[in-house]
């Protein structure tokens, strides 16, 4: 095992040691905050090295990006059924029932990688994303698990954060085990990591205490899902959302094959910018309850839009290396602040009984759009070129601004 590594596993433990001891924070938020980052490591895994085994296996190298795209649409497909799980089941059940599914995506994986089966990839993929959609549900059971209204945004904070973890445990584990089990391109023993990493997540997930609607608990009158969603808040919160997470996941899915297939970056500084980024998308949570107590919300939408526009700037820019590095870098940390903008918006949408459905809705939009932006990312990188990836994303981003000011105006009638 590479040092990094083992001091990344290292300081998970010490991180969730200090949650526990230090800040008090309820013992299934530190559950979560250790199963997260352990189950979530699929994705950054995928992101580094699926576009990248796709191009070597696949019929037509413009369906690299595929695999990825799949994982997300099926993010998308898989998170109604997700949400209905831990409705009936609950959160712990419903998410072991994700993690063997994960498993599952994994071994095919494995195989696909062996040898060189790039349709049952797509099917591996398939697997890992309805896997995911479950693993998203993590970020309501934290909400859930918070025992003061107030703790809310140190809750999700702290489960965001734990993302960082995420970043760095997918790469690195591709570098640990991309030869364990040899294969013509490699990355074979990578899945085979990653399905020992979700078994330990399924052995730490058994301890979490259910502290959300119970099965068969029922609410009176609960409204119907078209009364929620003709509120202005629940609008504001579903766009910000889902346009930027699908405008994150549109340049990221682009980027490693942007670096290291067309620009001929190596793979350590591909690595690299692509560890950055998912860094910057979780690592500004341990300032986020400051910043939105001493901002707000709608000032926290409007910083997120800002680096968005930044981002295009600088990608626009060039394709040296630096280029690529801040561009990614300043898209984690607006995404940072839209999602969790987003989520904390969504969460004043729906009243007690509402929220798996609402949860369902949320996920179901954020997911398949994300899903039909990165096969639109592989298409347009492949056809045309980097800049043109880039300047599509123009119009989405005017949307976002709109959104903001829209939310700016919400507040002013409502007297916030």
């Amino acid at each position: 095992m590479t040092p990094t590594f083992i001091i990344t596993l290292v300081t998970l433990l010490l991180f969730t040691f200090g949650l526990r001891k230090i800040f008090k924070m309820p013992k299934n938020v530190c559950l979560l905050f250790m199963v997260q980052p352990l189950s979530f490591s699929s994705y950054p895994v995928m992101v580094f090295i699926g576009g990248i085994l796709s191009s070597q296996i696949a019929p037509d190298p413009s369906l690299s990006t595929l695999p990825l795209t799949v994982i997300i649409l099926s993010i998308g497909l898989a998170s109604i059924p997700a949400a209905l799980m831990a409705k009936k089941f609950g959160r712990r059940n419903a998410t072991l029932i994700g993690f063997a599914i994960s498993i599952v995506g994994s071994i095919l994986a494995m195989f696909a990688a062996l040898y060189s089966l790039f349709g049952l990839l797509v099917g591996a993929s398939l697997c890992l994303g309805i896997s995911l959609a479950f693993v998203q549900q993590l970020r309501f059971a934290a909400i859930e698990s918070a025992v003061r209204e107030d703790d809310t945004t140190k809750v999700l904070s702290a489960l965001l954060f734990a993302g960082v973890f995420a970043a760095w445990l997918g790469p690195e584990l591709v570098v640990v085990t991309r030869y364990w089990l040899g294969s013509p391109q490699g990355f074979a023993g990578t899945f085979l990591g990653l399905a020992i990493m979700v078994a330990i997540a399924m052995m730490l997930m058994s301890q979490f205490k259910d502290t959300s609607t119970q099965a068969g608990e029922t609410y009176p009158e609960p409204r119907s899902m078209g009364v929620i969603a003709k509120q202005p808040i629940f609008i504001i919160a579903i766009l910000t959302s889902v346009l930027g997470y699908s405008l994150m996941s549109y340049i990221m899915t682009a980027t490693p094959i942007s670096m290291h297939q067309i620009d001929g970056h190596s793979l350590g500084d591909t690595k690299w910018v692509i560890q950055s980024h998912i860094s910057a998308m979780y690592l500004p949570s341990i300032f986020t309850p400051w910043l939105v107590k001493r901002l707000g919300l709608k000032n926290m939408l409007m910083t997120g839009v800002i680096i968005f526009a930044v981002v295009a700037m600088i990608a626009l820019a060039g394709k040296e290396l630096m280029h690529y590095w801040w561009a990614l870098l300043l898209l984690g940390i607006g995404w940072n602040f839209l999602f969790l903008t987003g989520t904390l918006l969504l969460a004043q949408s729906y009243l007690p009984g509402e929220n798996h459905k609402v949860q369902a809705v949320n996920d179901f939009l954020l997911f398949f759009t994300q899903g039909l932006f990165s096969l639109l990312a592989g298409w347009l990188l492949f056809v045309l070129d980097w800049n043109m990836v880039v300047y599509v994303s123009l119009p989405f981003m005017v949307i976002l601004l709109m959104t903001s000011l829209a939310y700016y105006w919400l507040e002013r009638e409502q007297g916030g």
